[in-house]
């Protein structure tokens, strides 16, 4: 695709961007070479790097909830664990939102019962402590040690392949995927953020990280062209008062910054080694592809769903409020697109 459809490709996702307004009402629910990436990367296969936890004594299959502490942080994690061959298995990080415990993050992507199907152990940690759910996702913060002890915690307890460990997220979760992304890239091999795709000025991963981020073009509450939405200023603040917006009271909840989304994807980009334009695919009516050439391994895609809102998209879960958080699509499905893209990427 040349210059002049990237760029109108681009316009019209700015056009629908901006034509969708979203009614101000809230409610909250608490509970526990250079390529092209193409859509579906075919699979790399290194040998897997057994973890520690292959020498010992592995739980039965299935979901169970675990209690974990590190520095000072009580939390729980949902650990699902598929049936079948004694070997190594894949794990994938799953990080809820701002406000949304990690039972509303399992419930909408999930990606539990998607590994036990698919063959890889899910691991979604929430944090024990005062205030609303949220992470800590800044440069050497106690969350991202904590999230770093859990994934030794995983590695040390199940037999695990530690060339294939992928963080993924909503929102906040995402803003916090791409800190890990930066933080922990000797340790993990590819991020997903969804609807929290960040680009921070102290990023400075140890290997190229390959991303794949989702985001609506009408998301309410981080706005696709660059900073908050307009139904930010509904989300209360971490003590719960106030308005986590920064335009109306502090403190705030951070955000991805000021740039626009596909900005912080080129930004991704040019981190690994890759070309700062896109080449652009219509995948459906509503979805564009933005995939990035890049060398083998360090790919960086960004789906854009035209109209879409701040949520888990092709999710079956009810509980997100279409007027708070927007639309959803049921074209694609986030968990499908993120797990092909996963499994195309090992550490070597």
């Amino acid at each position: 695709m040349n210059r002049n459809a990237i760029s109108a490709g681009r316009e019209r996702l700015r056009h629908f961007a901006g034509s969708r307004a979203v009614p101000a009402v809230f409610a909250v629910v608490v509970s526990l070479g250079l390529t092209a990436s193409p859509a579906h990367a075919e699979p790399a296969t290194p040998a897997p790097l057994p973890s520690a936890g292959c020498a010992a004594p592995q739980p039965r299959p299935g979901t169970e909830a675990v209690l974990f502490s590190s520095r000072g942080i009580s939390g729980v994690y949902g650990r699902d664990i598929p049936a079948g061959p004694d070997r190594p298995l894949p794990v994938v990080l799953d990080l809820h939102g701002y406000l949304e415990p990690a039972f509303i993050q399992y419930t909408s992507t999930e990606f539990g019962a998607y590994g036990r199907s698919h063959g890889f152990v899910t691991v979604t940690p929430q944090l024990l402590r005062p205030g609303l759910p949220r992470w800590d996702f800044g440069p050497g913060s106690a969350d991202i040690g904590y999230l770093a002890d859990l994934l030794t915690e995983v590695e040390s307890t199940l037999c695990v392949d530690t060339r294939r460990i992928y963080a993924t997220g909503l929102s906040m979760g995402g803003f916090t995927t791409s800190s890990l992304g930066c933080q922990l890239a000797d340790r993990i091999a590819a991020i997903a953020p969804v609807a929290g795709l960040a680009d921070f000025a102290w990023c400075t991963p140890a290997r190229p990280m390959p991303v794949i981020a989702l985001h609506g073009t009408a998301d309410p509450i981080v706005a696709y062209e660059g900073g908050t939405g307009p139904n930010a200023r509904l989300l209360p603040s971490p003590d719960g008062s106030g308005s986590a917006d920064p335009a109306h009271r502090r403190p705030n909840v951070g955000g991805p910054g000021p740039h626009s989304v596909p900005e912080n994807a080129t930004a991704w980009a040019r981190r690994n080694g890759c070309a700062s334009e896109p080449v652009e695919q219509q995948v459906t009516g509503d979805v564009i592809l933005s995939a990035y050439p890049c060398p083998a391994g360090a790919e960086v895609q960004l789906w854009s769903v035209i109209g879409g809102g701040h949520l888990w998209f092709g999710t079956h879960s009810e509980i997100f409020p279409v007027a708070l958080v927007g639309a959803d699509t049921q074209s694609i499905s986030a968990t499908t697109l993120i797990w092909d893209f996963f499994r195309a990427h090992a550490l070597n």
